[in-house]
């Protein structure tokens, strides 16, 4: 029941958040983004060191 509310409670906020701070939502998701990717480089760059 618990992990049901916190669900929605994150559901909501999010909509929230995009609503009314749509610059500041597109920065964070910006940086989430960013951050994969240079951890998606790091692990191709371990595995093209270990191959090579």
């Amino acid at each position: 029941m618990l992990k049901k509310i916190l669900t929605w409670g994150g559901i909501a906020f999010l909509v929230f958040f995009i609503a009314f701070r749509p610059n500041e939502s597109a920065d964070v998701f910006k940086n989430i983004g960013g951050g994969i990717m240079d951890v998606a480089e790091g692990f191709g760059d371990f595995f093209t060191s270990l191959v090579a």
